[in-house]
């Protein structure tokens, strides 16, 4: 019975072969149109593919020029304009895939230079300080942030981005207020490639050890 069956499926298939091979044969502009239009879409298809690779590879190097673009010194940070800074810092926040990233800082601003959206949802508002790396972030500038980032702008994460270290006091006030105090360190390794979300945790550390005060004193010179 199967072979029976499986004559009738080879008899069928060689009749089907040969009617198209006639048809071909009776018909030769047939065959041609059949065959150009197959050479075409194998044409189409290699184009298709190394237009393809050309767009990736140039994805990929317009990114690469981007990170590098985004990777400056802090000595180029430190000749910023602080407007431009501003606009940095929103930049570094879009690298690291936050979304509806706005800077608006300027007159009114109640302490929010940037603000978006963090990649898990999270409402994030930054204010940002471009001052000398000598200087350090006073006590005032923070209590300024802690009494309008929650409170005025329901931030769900308060980041305090400065290009110098934060005062004592300053770096208190944000700990017990959870601000996120990103000093010049920080900013340094994030403006590196670290994601910003790795450097939520550390909240103004990186300034190194405290100095030890020197307690030993040089000897005195001998006098005539």
């Amino acid at each position: 019975m199967r072979r029976r069956e499986a004559k009738q499926r080879i008899g069928f298939a060689t009749a089907v072969v040969a009617a198209v091979l006639f048809v071909l044969w009776q018909s030769p502009w047939l065959l041609i149109i059949i065959l150009c239009a197959t050479a075409l879409s194998g044409l189409g298809w290699v184009l298709w593919k190394a237009h393809r690779r050309e767009r990736t590879g140039d994805r990929a190097w317009r990114e690469q020029n981007r990170r590098m673009e985004l990777e400056r010194s802090m000595a180029t940070i430190d000749a910023m304009s602080w407007q431009d800074f501003e606009h940095y810092v929103a930049e570094l926040c879009r690298r690291d895939g936050c979304t509806n990233v706005t800077v608006t800082g300027g007159s009114g601003d109640l302490g929010a230079d940037v603000v978006g959206t963090l990649p898990d949802g999270r409402h994030l508002v930054a204010q940002v300080k471009h001052y000398a790396p000598h200087r350090y972030v006073p006590s005032g500038d923070m209590q300024k942030f802690v009494g309008t980032a929650k409170l005025e702008h329901k931030a769900d994460v308060a980041l305090f981005v400065a290009t110098c270290p934060f005062g004592k006091a300053a770096r208190d006030l944000a700990v017990r207020h959870d601000i996120i105090a990103v000093n010049r360190d920080l900013f340094g390794a994030w403006n590196s490639g670290a994601p910003l979300e790795s450097l939520l945790p550390l909240n103004g550390s990186g300034d190194g050890p405290r100095r030890k005060p020197n307690t030993t004193r040089k000897p005195e010179a001998d006098t005539a």
